[in-house]
């Protein structure tokens, strides 16, 4: 039998490895420019396998997982990882540098679909524990910049990452002598049945409301350093730092959701996370200053929080013998939101300029309201359906 609460700080441990992995490239990007004389049509093509790799792991986890249990997929994936911070670490060629990136992104998406997957199943109060597994996200993207600032006088930043490599090969190590939930083969689930989620429009709903959310995120944390020095003329350092403040606001409110907040109804909950997102969209809207888009970037940080553990804890509750397959295909409709949108901001920033970038966010937000109205009205008629069922009987 497992322990609850291990497998949780096991899943939390792989989520930290996750934001790390995923700000590893962009913190590094200068000094792999310097050491393989990229240019940015290099560097551009480098930083484009990620995401595919990330896409290719979301998409091959949700039914490895269900069919075969959890241990053996994420012990592999930290396995892999390792190799990946080691490569990008000590990689001899630009070559083999991409190999290693797109491995890297591949155990990557594995381990945030299946992390998040193993606590939904292990949880009563799903989208609260979802919400503190993403704590852990926030800490791991927030502390890889952190850590590489404190120690640059004393290490390379090629050394500190080798260093989190040996750090994810611990991980990896600790999954093998650990007790995971089993594979769904015993409730039933097998690859057949699996294709009958896709019958299911709530399954649209939820991943589509994720390719919104997903896709603003991406505009956020891609375009937000670009609209603050353009458009507001902010200096690059001050920008970053505002950028930084997002991801902890973010990181914040998931851990009042799965805390302070745990008992607050999930519908009341996401209307007025979407409010909140709305108003610090608005304050970036209006800005004309740091001290004014910096409160700003806060508050849509404190928004959005709440989007990807509610729905995902929703799917999860909704489709529980099949979780992790839900879960691929989510992550897979949100990661293809969120490199399609990004690709037309940038589009759309050559031709008509970076103001756009709130006028996407607006649309964004638009979008997730309507398919949030849609999900709890479809959830609150199948609930009065269960209910004159059970009242019949």
């Amino acid at each position: 039998m497992y322990n609850k609460r291990i497998v949780f700080w096991a899943a939390c441990f792989g989520m930290l490895l996750f934001g790390t992995g995923l700000i590893t490239l962009g913190s590094m990007a200068t000094d792999l420019k310097s050491k393989f004389e990229l240019d940015e049509v290099a560097a551009g093509t480098l930083f484009a396998i990620l995401p595919i790799g990330i896409l290719a792991g979301s998409l091959l986890f949700g039914p490895v997982c269900d069919h075969y249990g959890y241990k053996l997929l994420l012990t592999i994936s930290c396995l892999g990882m390792s190799a990946g911070f080691e490569g990008i670490a000590y990689a001899s060629s630009f070559s083999l540098l991409k190999i290693c990136v797109f491995v890297f992104g591949l155990c990557a998406g594995v381990i945030n679909g299946a992390t998040n997957a193993v606590v939904s199943d292990i949880s009563t109060s799903k989208g609260a524990n979802l919400s503190l597994l993403g704590v852990f996200f926030g800490i791991g993207a927030l502390g890889t910049p952190f850590l590489l600032a404190v120690l640059k006088n004393h290490f390379s930043s090629f050394e500190v990452i080798s260093t989190v490599g040996f750090f994810t090969l611990a991980v990896g190590s600790f999954y093998i002598f650990i007790k995971f939930p089993p594979s769904k083969k015993e409730l039933g689930f097998s690859f057949r049945k699996a294709t009958h989620l896709f019958t299911d429009n709530f399954l649209f709903l939820v991943a589509f409301y994720l390719f919104f959310q997903g896709s603003l995120e991406a505009i956020i944390n891609n375009w937000t350093t670009t609209y603050l020095t353009k458009h507001l003329l902010i200096t690059e350092s001050r920008a970053l730092y505002a950028l930084s403040l997002f991801v902890a606001g973010m990181t914040l409110m998931r851990l009042l959701i799965g805390s302070v907040f745990r008992s607050v109804r999930v519908v009341k909950l996401m209307i007025i996370s979407i409010a909140i997102a709305l108003a610090g969209i608005l304050i970036l809207h209006f800005a004309r200053s740091f001290y004014v888009a910096m409160p700003g970037l806060v508050i849509t940080g404190l928004g959005l929080a709440a989007g990807f553990p509610i729905m995902l804890g929703i799917a999860g509750e909704r489709f529980a013998g099949q979780s992790g397959t839900a879960f691929s295909f989510i992550f897979t409709i949100s990661l293809l939101g969120n490199m399609l949108v990004n690709y037309l901001m940038g589009w759309v920033t050559k031709n008509y300029g970076i103001h756009h970038y709130t006028s996407f966010s607006f649309v964004e937000l638009a979008g997730m309201l309507i398919l949030c109205a849609l999900i709890f009205r479809k959830q609150y008629k199948k609930q009065q359906i269960y209910v004159g069922e059970t009242m019949a009987k």
